[in-house]
């Protein structure tokens, strides 16, 4: 008889209090980045009714004005002339202030530079800058190698906005949530079992209108039929009313969606937030590293799941443990596969930042609707760019791909 398990993951639109923060402290991180590649910075942002405080630690030669730029991206994500939190009438707060000279000291010299005792070329002069562990996770269970609820409810997420921004339902209002339980069946997903969407809204909008709307607008055209069936529930705005919403409704700040950032719970999180940190933030660098680890791993055939772990110690280079857990479906040992990560890709910050390009305005859209599984714009921890290498080198340990 087979297994059944359920599995949830939700995600949020960009007009979530939450995601404004992230939003406003990446919109404000590319400003940077734009006129200074090499600007340091750990922006945090909170939202509630009538404000929008911005704080944290920049090194950098560009000239931003912060409150420009948090206004606007306000206005993009729809907070224009609404009650309660307005993009023109809200107050901006600014308290920024110069990036702690021993941070700074560990990241613009390394501890393999300053103890002398290692090869110090050039990806070696780059300390973490921070400590941690970061996770990369990649499986086979959607096109875009990611798991199935986090995917799917990040399309909803999306397609609610779009019905919102495009006119197809106007009464939408920005601030929303959606939710994806799968059931599973020896460990492959079968169907969905239940469906949640929360969707602020304009008064005087009856549920029965939404509830209908929203089948027709958002879930059909995002969920595939074959995965719903007589016993999927679907649930729409479950308190029966959603008008107050957004920082009015609930405060909101940077970092507090780390789970929808990455892989919807499926895969653990090392706990470091994104959003504001520039890419010598191993917390962001190194998590999109080991998403591209684990993806190539996964797309070359190695393993059906993975997940890539890295540890650094802030101020050196070079990570302190590197691992993998294929859960059982590694056509090579884990540690095996560990080396191959290692081989085959440089996981210093330094190199992180070259290979894929970390030191430009990327950031902001990756602030809404997860940093992971992206096809709607063009990221480059996404690429499978290293699947022949990793295949020729498992042939020649013995592995069949």
């Amino acid at each position: 008889m087979a297994e059944t398990t359920l599995f949830t993951s939700e995600s949020v639109t960009e007009g979530h209090p939450d995601k404004i923060c992230d939003q406003v402290a990446d919109a404000l991180l590319d400003a940077y980045l734009e006129q200074d590649p090499l600007a340091r910075t750990a922006i945090e942002a909170t939202a509630c009714t009538g404000l929008l405080m911005v704080m944290g630690q920049v090194r950098s030669t560009a000239i931003v004005d912060v409150q420009a730029i948090a206004r606007r991206m306000l206005r993009e994500i729809g907070y224009a002339g609404t009650e309660g939190f307005d993009a023109d009438s809200v107050a901006v707060l600014t308290a920024l202030e110069e990036q702690s000279p021993d941070i700074a000291q560990g990241v613009d010299a390394a501890i393999e530079v300053r103890g002398g005792g290692l090869d110090t070329e050039d990806f070696d002069r780059v300390g973490a800058g921070d400590q941690g562990m970061m996770f990369g996770y990649a499986c086979d269970e959607t096109p875009e190698l990611m798991p199935l609820p986090v995917a799917l409810a990040h399309k909803l997420a999306r397609q609610l906005a779009q019905a919102r921004k495009g006119g197809v339902l106007p009464y939408l209002r920005p601030d929303g949530k959606t939710q994806i339980t799968v059931e599973y069946r020896d460990g492959r997903p079968a169907r969905l079992d239940a469906i949640v969407i929360s969707t602020q809204h304009a008064p005087g909008i009856d549920l029965s209108t939404i509830a209908e709307d929203l089948q027709a607008a958002v879930i059909a055209p995002v969920i595939p039929s074959e995965w719903m069936d007589e016993r999927t529930r679907v649930f729409v705005n479950p308190t029966g009313r959603f008008v107050v919403g957004g920082p009015q409704g609930d405060t909101g700040l940077t970092g507090r969606k780390i789970i929808v950032d990455t892989y919807g719970g499926y895969a653990r999180h090392g706990g470091g937030a994104f959003s504001g940190k520039d890419p010598t933030k191993v917390d962001r660098s190194a998590s999109y590293a080991a998403r591209h680890a684990a993806k190539n791993l996964v797309a070359a055939g190695l393993c059906r799941r993975c997940e890539v772990r890295v540890a650094y110690a802030i101020g050196v280079a070079r990570p302190i443990a590197v691992g993998v857990d294929s859960q059982g479906t590694g056509r090579l040992p884990d540690d095996v596969l560990a080396e191959l990560v290692r081989t085959v890709f440089d996981l210093r910050p330094a190199a992180i930042i070259a290979s894929l390009g970390l030191r430009r305005p990327i950031y902001r859209p990756l602030a809404a609707y997860g940093h992971f599984g992206r096809t709607d714009i063009d990221v480059s921890w996404e690429a499978t760019d290293r699947v022949s290498v990793l295949q020729d080198a498992a042939a020649r340990l013995g592995a069949r791909v």
